[in-house]
């Protein structure tokens, strides 16, 4: 059996109001999502008209924010009178968004504005005092953010000190104390009566500019979509609206910067979704604040000119593959380290060569490897600081974690899945052993995967190019709408194949009931070994999508998550055998022999199971794997009767390989008994290999038929001489144990060593069918 990855909330029928149900049959829409709409909140005819029919007039009154008013009067004194307003943003795609609607909106009535994004390697996060003296010096007389300000007292502090007013528009936490800025435009302002609180730091500023421009600016709406996909901020209410419209406005956006970037990403306008804006748009817009300033962000999305449009998209492309490659080098890098010490609660790493931006993507894509929380850092030599990120799962708050070790960071902030943090580089060690003390008190089992919610059980049967495309009035997908995941059962994989330059991917047709389903799952080329196992059937969860190819159309699967029912058996047979294997917490390595248990010094000693008489085998073990053969089949019988697993891998060494070698001929036999007759005494302790030339029989054979001999009293030996025994008894070579035993030896090396899969996992079902 192969466990899911994930904790699977598999779909029940819930008691539906009928007359929700015809209202959505009056749609006419499959009636399978009546269900998933229901288990998203769309419980009503009103709530489902709106639900599938946004319209602009369902955004609220901008001016329902807290201090909008105020914040617009302020806006509007200093275009009179001509003061030089900065736009201060942040440097990832919401704050490159936010900049860019802020900044257009205020060029619309006549300000004479500018803007700065920091450098987060020279700036940090947020309002920044250096940067604020300098601007001011520079003339500026009015500072607005947009995206940040909400935590950035003491750059406020002094802005505001200094004569200049700032205007912070933010979508992030609250802190307890909010800073002293002229106007604060928050969403979840406390003393705030907006209705809804989930908008991107792209939506506050253009809920800025709808109150400045007194209208909807629509011009917006293509920036604004990709800022709020990309923040991955809840797409309900007024997001699903200002995305919807916003996805429509793209594809037929004339910016010709955008035109520039989807040309270089190989994006067709006309077929945008917001998955295109998150997968493709967005990661490059980040790329360029990730490796260095994001300031090009904005005067892509921004310029009139066709050359320097493409320039910057250039410019954008080359940033995210120099970020794609950087963050595929940082992760070998790192998983390298962590199979070097694989049973850690929390995995605290530390290098002074990897890039601080992407150590949050890095991250995030360990933890999917390894189910633990993982930190990354970037040490400076220079400040003595180490900066990163750390990602976690769903059953660990990095934050509460975070804040229970406090005294021993810099600087920390984030939530329950993610954070950044400044750590002294001498503490790094101190902080790695105490966040994993913290953890290991608090039991936690890492095992269980996080919640994945499944919307609907299907058939193969049901599924059709008409469906998926219905489903596609429930868009846009993205956070807290995400795409329908389905859960089809009871399936046997065929013609799997592994894809990509380092076959990271697989493919492979799901087929059951006599229907098949294309299925390709990308981050799985690793599970290869998994489907490859004799007919496993298992359960599959992914996403429905069209494959378009050259003029033909398919339904697949994007797959999410598989399970496998049953027993499986996994072949390393014949030195496969690999490192990785030896790191794996829960297999247990069985050893028949204490010779072969000996040599196995790079195996964990507690995952080592020695089987002899007085050894206890345990009810159940996760994983076995059978290191050498057992000397006979009852062996094998009782040991595999008392085992309890779902998953046995065999290595199965054998040093006699007495199966392959055969058993001596009796004109071998009968050669070496003239032999013996004819010199009376032979010396096999020096003169073995000798010997075995003369006699032409392989060495190890004729050591096996020397000890038959000897068992049947046929020779003596002492101190490696071997003489014959006068007159000796008549016996058949049967009546040797030593012979019985290589029998025995042969029947077990033919089933383990010799056998498919296929027949080795039929061997093993039988002896669970006796217990």
């Amino acid at each position: 059996m192969r466990p899911a990855n994930y904790q699977w909330e598999k779909p029940e029928l819930n008691q539906i109001d009928p007359a929700f149900l015809e209202a959505v049959q009056a749609q006419g829409l499959p009636e399978l999502f009546t269900n998933v709409l229901w288990n998203r909140g769309i419980q009503d005819e009103e709530k489902l008209q709106h639900f599938l029919s946004p319209d602009l007039t369902d955004t609220y009154d901008p001016f329902l924010m807290f201090e909008m008013d105020k914040a617009v009067e302020r806006i509007q004194q200093a275009v009179e009178a001509g003061e030089k307003i900065l736009i201060y943003g942040d440097y990832d795609a919401d704050g490159i968004t936010s900049t860019t609607v802020m900044k257009e909106a205020l060029e619309l009535i006549g300000a004479d504005v500018c803007f700065y994004l920091p450098n987060r390697f020279t700036d940090g996060y947020g309002p920044n005092v250096r940067v604020f003296q300098e601007q001011i010096e520079a003339g500026i007389q009015l500072i607005i953010t947009v995206d940040n300000g909400v935590a950035g007292h003491e750059a406020i502090d002094f802005a505001q000190n200094a004569g200049v007013d700032v205007i912070v528009t933010d979508h992030h936490e609250l802190p307890e104390t909010l800073p002293s800025a002229y106007a604060i435009i928050h969403p979840r302002h406390p003393q705030g009566n907006y209705p809804f609180g989930e908008l991107a730091g792209v939506g506050v500023a253009f809920k800025v500019a709808q109150a400045l421009l007194d209208e909807i600016p629509t011009e917006f709406l293509d920036i604004v979509a990709i800022g709020t996909v990309a923040d991955l901020v809840s797409l309900t209410d007024e997001n699903r609206v200002l995305v919807k419209y916003g996805i429509e406005a793209l594809k037929q956006t004339e910016r010709m910067g955008l035109h520039a970037l989807c040309l270089a990403a190989g994006v067709r306008l006309p077929d945008l979704s917001a998955e295109t804006i998150g997968f493709t748009l967005a990661p490059r817009l980040n790329a360029i604040g990730r490796l260095g300033s994001a300031m090009p962000g904005v005067e892509l999305l921004s310029t009139f000119d066709e050359e320097e449009a493409q320039r910057l998209a250039n410019l954008v492309q080359q940033k995210n593959t120099e970020r794609q490659e950087i963050v595929k080098q940082i992760t070998k890098e790192a998983l390298a380290e962590i199979r070097q010490f694989p049973r850690k609660n929390i995995y605290v790493l530390a290098n002074q060569d990897w890039n601080e931006g992407v150590l949050g993507i890095v991250a995030s894509r360990l933890v999917q490897e390894v189910h633990r929380p993982v930190i990354l850092l970037s040490i400076n030599q220079e400040t003595g600081i180490a900066k990163g990120s750390g990602r976690s799962i769903e059953a660990v708050n990095l934050y509460d974690v975070l804040q229970k070790n406090q005294t021993l960071l810099v600087k920390f902030g984030g939530h329950h899945a993610a954070a950044g943090m400044s750590v002294a580089v001498e503490t790094i060690d101190e902080l790695a052993e105490c966040l994993n003390q913290t953890l290991a008190e608090e039991n936690i089992d890492f095992s269980a995967g996080d919640q994945l919610v499944i919307d609907a059980r299907l058939s193969l049967d049901e599924v059709n190019l008409s469906l998926i495309e219905k489903m596609q009035i429930l868009a846009p997908f993205g956070t807290d709408n995400s795409v329908p995941l389905f859960l089809f059962e009871d399936g046997v994989p065929k013609q799997i194949k592994q894809l990509g330059a380092e076959q990271e991917h697989l493919k492979f047709e799901f087929t059951a009931d006599g229907a098949s389903l294309d299925v390709i799952g990308f981050g799985f080329g690793k599970d290869e070994l998994e489907l490859s196992q004799p007919d496993p059937l298992m359960d599959i969860v992914g996403e429905l999508s069209i494959n378009e190819w050259n003029g033909h159309r398919k339904p697949q699967l994007m797959l999410k998550d598989f399970e496998i029912k049953g027993l499986q058996v996994f072949d390393y047979r014949g030195n496969k055998l690999n490192k990785e294997i030896f790191a794996k917490e829960e297999m247990t390595f069985v050893f028949f022999h204490q010779s072969y248990l000996e040599k196995a010094a790079s195996i964990p000693k507690e995952q080592c199971l020695l089987i002899d008489d007085d050894v206890e085998i345990a009810p159940f073990y996760q994983q076995v794997m059978l290191m050498d053969c057992p000397d006979t089949m009852e062996q094998l019988h009782v040991f595999v009767q008392k085992l309890s697993t779902d998953r046995i891998y065999l290595c199965c060494f054998s040093k006699e390989e007495c199966y392959m070698t055969g058993m001596p001929s009796r004109e071998q036999f009968a050669r070496l008994f003239q032999f013996i007759k004819q010199v009376d005494q032979a010396d096999i302790r020096y003169k073995l290999k000798e010997l075995a030339g003369y006699l032409k029989i392989k060495e190890n054979l004729l050591i096996f038929m020397i000890q038959v001999f000897f068992d049947l009293n046929f020779v003596t030996i002492e101190d490696g001489m071997m003489s014959q025994v006068k007159d000796p008894v008549h016996r058949p070579l049967t009546e040797s144990q030593i012979y019985q035993k290589r029998l025995e030896k042969m029947k077990v090396e033919e089933l383990l060593l010799y056998s498919d899969l296929t027949t080795l996992k039929k061997w093993f079902e039988t002896q669970e069918e006796v217990k």
